[in-house]
């Protein structure tokens, strides 16, 4: 790969990146240059290896899953060379982009990650969030004592966690209103 195509892709992501506003998980990035065919996939890991390392995009998240966001610095490089990619390219990946908002915030929107405690062996902290534009609506650890509960607890979080949080809300509201019921009756 030529010095000039690895600087394309690596712009390419940072376009991306600074496009969504909100971190992106590997797979989803990677989905996305790959479906527009702008990267091959092996392109893209040494694209992505190189801007962490140059500090251009970081890695949020722990365990099993993380995802990569934008950096001030990054942001600079991107500002300073953005006329190196096509007006037409800018185009397809913001109308494509636009197309894909939905889907990629209610993915940014939950995450799951686990990771062993280091304590006990067998021991694994599973952390749940909903983060809804940039505040975190909840997040839950869970000390769990297996890498098949931890991975479980994550796999099944995109799918319950909106119900745990009207659960959770609900439930703490409810409690509330009937503490208040109870000091009624005791005046």
């Amino acid at each position: 790969m030529d010095s000039d195509s690895l600087m394309l892709y690596k712009l390419i992501i940072l376009y991306i990146l600074d496009r969504v506003e909100m971190p992106i998980s590997n797979a989803e990035l990677t989905r996305i240059i790959l479906e527009k065919q702008y990267a091959g996939y092996l392109e893209i890991v040494q694209a992505l290896d190189d801007l962490v390392e140059d500090t251009y995009i970081e890695i949020v998240g722990q365990g099993n899953s993380h995802q990569y966001k934008i950096t001030t610095e990054g942001a600079e490089v991107l500002s300073y060379f953005l006329k190196d990619i096509s007006v037409p390219l800018r185009d397809e990946i913001d109308e494509f982009l636009l197309k894909e908002q939905h889907h990629l915030r209610d993915i940014a929107a939950s995450t799951a990650a686990f990771s062993e405690t280091g304590m006990n062996a067998g021991e694994y902290l599973v952390d749940l969030k909903v983060v809804e534009r940039g505040s975190e609506l909840v997040r839950i650890n869970l000390l769990v004592y297996s890498e098949e509960e931890a991975e479980t607890i994550c796999n099944r979080w995109k799918d319950a966690n909106t119900d745990v949080y009207e659960y959770l809300v609900q439930r703490l509201l409810m409690g509330k209103k009937n503490n208040e019921k109870e000091d009624e009756k005791d005046d």
